[in-house]
């Protein structure tokens, strides 16, 4: 059963584990349980997605009861509307609060973009973080006897690609669990010392306009266990 944040006739947010996918897709076609499936057979009714969150990534997912709701709040996300909020475990010691305003060339996945035209111009991207806690664990990396990671909230307030993930490379704090984009030696210390095997990455929260109220909301989703488990090392 998935866990459900809020419902209504209109809308519904659910707190989706990571590694599951949105909806079927032919990147994985052996992939026979995901989110809109098994949702639709929960509560007995179509469901619509209006955003991304990858795969690896748990935490808030708003999906639409009906297709004119999933237009309505698709088009707050287009316009950037929505504000988002992420938690990420981070490679590295990062306190304060910044912003990173860093332009993305587009992303393509080399099967599902392979027609898609590949000379674009790089986009803004603007995101913001703030350092929360850190912790050093006794697991040397390269020529350091030990690894340090730090808690961090993230706000993305453009909606590219991966964002937060390549943001946060930029700056030499990748995201632990990143195989992608973050760093190898260091993820592998990290499941090493934690026996954690994901991407430390969760969509705490959304705030948008309710399609059909017009009044403010703003849902939230608790860490799961391996992430409450986890924080109790931070301080």
């Amino acid at each position: 059963m998935l866990e459900i944040l809020y419902q209504d006739q209109d809308i519904i947010a659910i707190n989706k584990p990571a590694g599951w996918m949105v909806h079927r897709s032919w990147l994985d076609r052996n992939e026979k349980i995901v989110v809109m499936q098994t949702l639709r057979d929960q509560i007995g009714q179509h469901v619509y997605p209006v955003h991304r969150l990858d795969r690896p990534t748990s935490g808030t997912l708003l999906l639409a009861l009906s297709s004119e709701m999933a237009r309505a709040l698709a088009q707050q996300f287009e316009l950037q509307q929505v504000k988002k909020t992420y938690h990420a475990i981070v490679r590295g010691y990062l306190t304060g609060s910044d912003t990173i305003d860093y332009p993305l060339v587009e992303e393509w996945d080399k099967i599902a973009d392979k027609y898609a035209a590949k000379d674009k111009p790089a986009q803004s991207a603007v995101s913001s973080y703030q350092g929360l806690k850190t912790v050093e664990i006794p697991v040397a990396v390269g020529r350091y006897p030990t690894s340090r990671f730090s808690l961090v909230e993230l706000t993305p307030h453009t909606g590219r690609k991966h964002q937060l993930r390549r943001h946060m490379k930029h700056i030499f704090h990748p995201i632990i669990g990143d195989s992608k984009h973050g760093d190898l030696h260091q993820n592998r210390a990290f499941a090493q010392y934690f026996s954690i095997h994901r991407l430390m990455l969760h969509s705490s929260s959304l705030s948008f306009i309710h399609p059909a109220t017009k009044e403010p909301m703003t849902v939230c989703a608790e860490f799961d266990e391996q992430w409450k488990s986890l924080l109790t090392t931070f301080s």
